[in-house]
């Protein structure tokens, strides 16, 4: 059996949940001897970097936010433009898609399995059956978000409704789907995702200047603070809990520098320097995780949730927003509370963080709860979902 996979999430992202979430997929399916090709030049992904499942090295690529060393001169949107007409930039998701459609045209594969929702595919993929994996509906669910046009959820519609199968990565996603689109749920197979923070990580040398860095007691918070991710109920519900413990503070990990809106927030209410964040990668992740006391997810919609998983792994307590995926993703194993009642939030984090025992106790059902949860398992379940198209037992 071969499976092509193409350029998509590998050109978006240069890291992110998504774009791991392919790159151990097709890891782990090549335990199963399945022949794998992803057509691709240009990326700046951390993941498949130097993956030994692709047929040559990766070049990199000149991205807007880079052009020109950070400068901002006039017309610098232009200027990028105009370079990358005339290829002396190179267009890393023009170049790519470029590839994939050559070997789309080859037809020299069994399943195609796009890794986005760009459909452009579809005129160059023949008789072949494709799977979709749909992630979240958050554009979807609140497309007030979202610009007029909401690209994504239209590609998405287009896609999901000529699928040979599609694979939802939780139970909350098959019912979104089958409730804003109208699929039938025979044709949709839930397939939960896994961590890719070991437990033998654990153990592994640290950054040790992190750890210096790092205040003696924090709650953290994990990835992108857009609106959906609910950052600012989040920082309201620690005002109180920094006032009770002056030792408390906050540590977000990912998502980029403070904006001037988080940073007046902060200055607002006096706790600039409760407030830090760090870019970092899966061994400072674990790092962070490990010394937490707690991993708070407060989000209003999530598909999935690996940083819950990711916690577990390090037995880090959670307290998570009782929406979407999160409880099935967590079980009995995390505190849950209502994302919109500050005092909600601010409760469950302090239920956890005034008691060791709780936490103890926490940290056990997260490991047990973790068992349930594999990338072995989940490229398991995708290859008996690419057989069954094989073998026609839709």
């Amino acid at each position: 059996m071969k499976i092509l996979y193409d350029y998509q999430i590998f050109t978006k992202q240069n890291y992110g949940g998504v774009s791991r979430y392919f790159y151990e997929l097709m890891d782990n399916l090549r335990v199963h001897k399945i022949d794998i090709e992803i057509p691709i030049n240009y990326s700046k992904n951390i993941y498949i970097k130097e993956a030994d499942f692709l047929s040559k090295p990766l070049k990199g690529y000149t991205e807007y936010k880079d052009f020109l060393f950070g400068l901002r001169p006039k017309g610098k949107a232009k200027i990028y433009k105009l370079l990358q007409k005339l290829n002396f930039i190179k267009n890393a998701e023009t170049a790519n898609q470029k590839i994939s459609i050559e070997r789309l045209k080859k037809q020299n594969f069994d399943i195609f399995h796009p890794t986005y929702y760009d459909p452009y595919f579809l005129k160059h993929i023949g008789k072949k059956p494709f799977v979709l994996t749909i992630y979240d509906m958050i554009h979807e669910t609140y497309p007030e978000l979202f610009s007029a046009d909401n690209k994504i959820a239209r590609q998405k519609k287009i896609l999901a409704q000529k699928a040979d199968k599609i694979i939802a990565i939780s139970e909350n996603t098959k019912k979104d789907i089958i409730k804003f689109i109208g699929i039938n749920e025979d044709k949709i197979q839930v397939i939960h995702l896994g961590s890719s923070i070991n437990r033998q990580e654990n153990n592994l040398e640290m950054n040790t200047d992190l750890l210096k860095k790092l205040p003696e007691k924090y709650i953290l918070f994990v990835g992108n603070r857009t609106s959906y991710k609910n950052f600012d109920n989040f920082s309201k519900a620690l005002i109180p809990l920094f006032k009770i413990n002056k030792k408390l503070n906050a540590v977000c990990a990912g998502g980029g520098e403070f904006s001037d809106k988080e940073i007046n927030f902060f200055k607002t209410f006096n706790i600039t320097d409760k407030f830090r964040q760090y870019s970092v990668n899966d061994s400072d992740m674990t790092l962070l995780y490990k010394n937490a006391l707690v991993f708070v997810f407060p989000s209003l919609y999530e598909g999935f949730g690996l940083p819950i998983l990711e916690a577990f792994n390090c037995g880090c307590p959670v307290a998570a927003s009782n929406r979407g995926s999160l409880p099935e993703i967590a079980g009995n194993a995390a505190a849950y509370f209502n994302p919109e009642d500050i005092s909600s939030i601010t409760d469950a984090i302090n239920n956890i963080i005034a008691d060791d025992g709780t936490k103890e106790k926490m940290k056990k059902n997260g490991f047990e709860q973790l068992k349930n949860f594999s990338w072995e398992k989940t490229a398991e379940k995708t290859l008996a979902v690419y057989n069954s198209i094989l073998n026609n037992t839709l």
